[in-house]
């Protein structure tokens, strides 16, 4: 497999530098026993960003909705791992009470990939963004990535260059990322236009409307759509036979009886970039003032959408990982997946 490619067992272990004296350094990335044991026996593994409750949802419905997410792939049978940076240590499997800690800090530091050293190196608290997330569950071994939106290209990106690096992580790391679309503050027209170009495959779960995060249907089409995990397992698997370096969209929309009525966005949206302007907020502490626009705006209305949207892409995350998790197994046991995939390679 090409892209950023996963660690080897060294990376999350201690080490000491050669010639050194001092005591072993801490690990690059610490990954928690539980996921190295659900990895190493081939289960189902999804991982999730610790963003949305460090910086995304209010106290203390961002505690209770992190919890939540991961009773809920514990219950479908699909090992949780929370991704975050505790005291200068990226995690990939953060524990209960390091999830708790990190959703109480405030003025907690926005972890996005070229960020990952810097809080490492001065030992500071971090949640990551989906372009470190990404990153990190790729170097764990980690295929399917469960989220709310993603970022993308903001308005007036051709004067201002404002765009996530979300979307050339993306293009460089071959994990599967589930989402209900870019978040609907981003120009998504210029959004899809750049994982066109940057050769990242979107694909819609049983729709060919991109969603919008808030709304169902953002007005964009998109090529392709998959009807059930199993589908979206094949072409994943497709990716990596292929050795192609990008990730794989899965975008899910939220169900529509459960949106932020359509007719209303676009006003809603106005009102919240305008306030952004007045008030000079620019860069990645743009998005979290706009969420927080939002949800005031809309009396609370969106902050019931987003933890709907990321509950269903949860759900759809462990879906995928247990369709992978079968297909994987079918292949080790020369079953017909081992049999197709032995057959396309020459074997």
């Amino acid at each position: 497999m090409t892209g950023l490619p996963p660690s080897t067992p060294a990376a999350f272990s201690a080490a000491s530098a050669p010639g050194s004296s001092a005591g072993p350094a801490a690990p690059a990335v610490h990954v928690a026993e539980e996921v190295l044991r659900a990895l190493a026996d081939g289960r189902p593994v999804v991982a999730l960003e610790s963003t949305i409750f460090t910086h995304g949802l209010p106290r203390p419905r961002n505690l209770a909705v992190a919890l939540e997410a991961e009773r809920q792939l514990r219950e479908a049978g699909v090992v949780p791992a929370t991704i975050g940076v505790h005291a200068g240590v990226p995690t990939v499997g953060l524990t209960t009470e390091q999830i708790t800690e990190l959703s109480a800090i405030d003025g907690l530091d926005k972890v996005s990939l070229r960020d990952l050293p810097v809080v490492a190196a001065l030992g500071r608290h971090g949640g990551t963004t989906v372009a470190a997330t990404a990153f990190l569950a790729h170097r764990a071994g980690i295929r399917v990535f469960s989220t709310g939106g993603l970022g993308g290209v903001h308005f007036g990106a051709s004067e201002s260059f404002d765009e996530s690096a979300d979307t050339t992580t993306l293009a460089a790391t071959p994990v599967t990322v589930i989402s209900a679309g870019v978040k609907s503050i981003l120009d998504i027209r210029a959004t899809l236009e750049r994982f066109e170009t940057f050769n990242i495959p979107v694909i819609g779960y049983r729709t060919r409307k991109y969603p919008g995060f808030y709304v169902t249907d953002s007005g964009h089409e998109i090529n392709f759509s998959v009807e059930s995990p199993e589908e979206a397992a094949k072409v994943i698997d497709a990716r990596d036979r292929l050795g192609l370096p990008q990730a794989v969209l899965i975008a899910n929309p939220v169900d529509p009886a459960k949106q932020l009525p359509p007719e209303e966005l676009d006003g809603i949206l106005a009102r919240a970039w305008a306030e952004a302007e007045r008030q000079g907020i620019t860069g990645n502490a743009a998005t979290p003032f706009l969420l927080d626009h939002i949800q005031r705006d809309t009396g609370g209305r969106s902050l019931e959408v987003n933890v709907e949207v990321y509950r269903g892409n949860v759900r759809l995350g462990g879906e995928i990982a247990i369709a992978l998790a079968a297909a994987a197994a079918a292949a080790s046991a020369g079953g017909p997946a081992g049999r197709n995939s032995a057959a396309q390679t020459g074997a």
